[in-house]
């Protein structure tokens, strides 16, 4: 039996109205036909657009962040109180790009983690190292950590409502990509690390591969008995890559 998977489109800050508008209908259509889980994460301007488009179908939709305060003097941010208006369903928290950019931190991870479960946002926390942390050996000793502070006051019920997502920093946006053994084994870790913390099994967390997932790799990728998805990035940009993907069938 091909087991499930959770495949979600990252837009990062692309694409204008005119683009968007078709592409929403074809994800719309590709979810409504595809055995897997599929989801796409807008910027705050189409979420209005991905609310009309998606409500009805079985895809799922959300953001790319979220400030953690419900309102205040916070110019340029979106509340969690404001996004239940858009019926959002996912918020992706601590994206290698936030924590690096904008100096995101395990601390304000972990608040966004508590927010977003209490507002009930399903967050998609993603987690991995640098290029350096891999060379030096050190990349199990940061990914624990990430871990460990990200979900820090969770409850085994909060986790299993979380999803999951490893990012070799190193294979963001540059063509390269950790290979499937990699990620399997860097996977397979985080996820004991949460068992074993909560007592629930590996089956019981969803965790997904987010660096440079692409048609020509996602079968073998996919296919790692840990994986359980994947967080796309520049593959979800083009229909027939993202529509590739989604219809991967791996046991």
């Amino acid at each position: 039996m091909a087991k499930k998977l959770y495949l979600i489109g990252n837009l990062k800050m692309n694409m204008t109205r005119q683009e968007i508008e078709p592409y929403l209908d074809s994800v719309a259509e590709v979810a409504n036909n595809a055995n897997n889980v599929v989801g796409v994460c807008v910027p705050f301007v189409y979420l209005c657009m991905a609310n009309k488009k998606l409500s009805n179908s079985k895809a799922l939709y959300g953001v790319q962040n979220m400030n953690s305060k419900e309102s205040g003097a916070y110019t340029g941010e979106i509340s969690p109180k404001m996004l239940q208006d858009f019926g959002t369903k996912l918020v992706i928290i601590g994206h290698s790009e936030r924590r690096q950019m904008y100096n995101e931190t395990d601390a304000s991870v972990n608040e966004k983690n508590k927010v977003a479960l209490s507002y009930g946002y399903t967050p998609i926390m993603c987690f991995g190292e640098t290029i350096d942390e891999r060379e030096q050996g050190r990349e199990f000793d940061r990914v624990r950590s990430q871990i460990e502070l990200g979900i820090d006051g969770l409850t085994a019920e909060d986790v299993k409502r979380m999803i999951f997502a490893y990012e070799p920093i190193w294979a963001i946006g540059t063509g390269k990509t950790a290979t499937s053994d990699q990620a399997q084994e860097i996977i397979s870790f985080a996820k004991g690390i949460i068992a074993e913390k909560y007592g629930i099994k590996n089956e019981d967390i969803v965790m997904l591969y987010g660096g440079s997932l692409k048609p020509s790799n996602a079968t073998d990728i996919l296919s790692k008995k840990d994986i359980d998805g994947g967080l796309i990035g520049g593959a979800c940009l083009k229909m027939e890559d993202f529509k590739s993907i989604i219809y991967t069938n791996v046991e």
